[in-house]
């Protein structure tokens, strides 16, 4: 088995180790180091990265690369590989309850980075050079936005077999087909001949107990198929959605939906209601197609424009 070299540090078969990877400093002058947790078997195998906080506001993602983290230093056995552990990527956006960095750069807009360039351009050229090469396979943790929640899916590229296969083992809810975005992490390791697959669930500064454990449990159906776990928890029934898209708002006003996330619609059915505040006008959204509700606007008050339902299509 290979030892890895993260930083200049030497990880052996078998070690646990936590790396420290200054990044920069506040304004305050207080150094702010990127942790990064090894843990690795004796066995050769897989070397699989588990990722969260891409986006600093995406508390959901850091607590289910937590407890995985939590649940392999309290005894639960790798039999072969390494995983790699990075829970919280995005530092900064984390202080500041902010999907980007300071200056407004998004991470996940920002590789393969540079050693010079911005906040975000500095760490996506860490994890290009420090993290991309070393593994194999990923998984990385994200939310919906701001109101804005996902019920549990795996987006990979159809296009990319190897990932696909990786997502039927997560076994979750939905597969979403979603295609390469230039300049993302996952686009990133793919140019690298690397796998990885971003899981959604819940939204943006709050924490959904639900999608938490989605994660935690599809992360290890996952690691079971590559032989790293010895078993794992029962898979969902998994839908797979080769396009998906958001229905808007025709008009401003009060949005009271009448469906959940999760639930499954047919073509012209009622998916909630738009309003004025004096009940004078009542407005219905309708679903344009059969498919499945993925994700899910949760502000009441709402722009024309706006994106109110998110369907995938099988």
């Amino acid at each position: 088995m290979k030892e890895l070299v993260i930083n200049g540090v030497r990880i052996r078969p078998g070690q646990s180790m936590n790396i420290e990877i200054a990044i920069a400093k506040l304004p305050t002058h207080t150094l702010i180091d990127l942790p990064i947790f090894i843990r690795s078997s004796k066995e050769d195998g897989p070397v699989v990265l588990i990722s969260g906080g891409v986006h600093g506001d995406e508390i959901n993602g850091v607590v289910t690369a937590k407890r995985l983290l939590e649940e392999v230093d309290e005894g639960l056995e790798l039999l072969k590989g390494t995983l790699i552990f990075i829970p919280l990527v995005n530092i900064y956006g984390f202080l500041s309850n902010s999907r980007t960095f300071p200056d407004g750069r998004d991470l996940n807009r920002s590789f393969p980075g540079s050693k010079k360039g911005s906040l975000a351009a500095s760490i996506a050229f860490i994890l290009s050079n420090e993290i991309i090469p070393q593994i194999d396979y990923g998984i990385d943790f994200h939310t919906g936005g701001r109101m804005l929640s996902n019920f549990p899916q795996v987006r990979v590229d159809y296009k990319d077999k190897v990932a696909v296969e990786l997502a039927r083992a997560f076994g979750t809810h939905y597969v979403v087909n979603s295609k390469y975005i230039e300049k993302s992490f996952r686009k990133e390791a793919y140019k690298a001949r690397k796998h990885i697959m971003v899981f959604e669930g819940g939204e943006s500064m709050r924490l959904d107990e639900y999608g938490i454990e989605e994660g935690v449990n599809g992360t290890k159906r996952m690691l079971a198929s590559l032989g790293m776990l010895a078993d794992a928890p029962p898979a969902q029934e998994c839908i797979f959605l080769k396009e998906s898209n958001w229905v808007r708002a025709r008009a401003s006003g009060i949005f009271n939906s009448s469906v959940k996330v999760g639930e499954s619609v047919k073509k012209g059915q009622v998916l909630a209601r738009i309003s004025d505040p004096y009940g004078q006008i009542k407005i219905p959204v309708k679903s344009p197609t059969n498919g499945h509700i993925i994700g899910m606007n949760n502000n009441p008050v709402i722009n024309a424009g706006d994106a109110l339902v998110h369907i995938g299509k099988e």
